[in-house]
């Protein structure tokens, strides 16, 4: 089996994932309890993509609006249209990151990272350049973990017997938001 076809086959896996995290955001308002981390601010922003159907009859749905305006996107899932890409804010401690998280492949795109120095009160010589790039470099690890320590917690839950109990959760909370819209 190649790459591709490896993709293909697994991507459920990432689009069960959105789905999931988008649930657990909403759970707690806002809030995800993970085990060995404590809370992590998980809240899905502006923009969803959803996708439905199967190879060539796949069709693609961009759902945008305001947090609570993704109304469209969660009574989407409820008509078996699965998340495919979705703009996610993440605060831990006293950094704030935004991404656009593809579930496919788990590409981390628009990336912004919290600003931590002001480039103005920075020196312009090699070496603040190298402490900016490296400052940079150690955020980009840290919103790595957390997003690798929610898939953790996420494979956890999916591959044991807590699954049944969280799926039904998961539908309830769907037909709640489908009843809103």
């Amino acid at each position: 089996m190649d790459l591709v076809d490896l993709i293909q086959e697994k991507r459920f896996l990432g689009q069960e994932f959105l789905a999931w995290l988008w649930y657990k955001s909403e759970e707690r308002g806002g809030s995800v309890e993970v085990p060995g981390r404590g809370d992590i601010l998980v809240v899905f922003e502006k923009h969803m993509l959803l996708e439905y159907g199967e190879g060539e009859t796949s069709e693609k749905v961009i759902c945008r609006g305001l947090q609570t305006e993704l109304k469209e996107a969660r009574a989407g899932l409820g008509l078996a249209k699965k998340p495919e890409q979705a703009r996610i804010r993440l605060a831990h401690g006293e950094y704030e990151f935004s991404l656009t998280l593809t579930a496919a492949t788990f590409e981390f795109r628009n990336v912004r990272l919290p600003r931590t120095v002001d480039s103005a009160d920075e020196g312009k010589d090699a070496d603040s350049l190298e402490g900016r790039i490296l400052e940079r470099i150690g955020l980009l690890e840290q919103l790595t973990h957390l997003v690798g320590d929610l898939f953790r917690m996420f494979i956890h839950i999916r591959a044991s017997r807590l699954w049944d109990e969280e799926l039904i959760k998961i539908r309830a909370w769907i037909h709640s938001g489908a009843q809103q819209s």
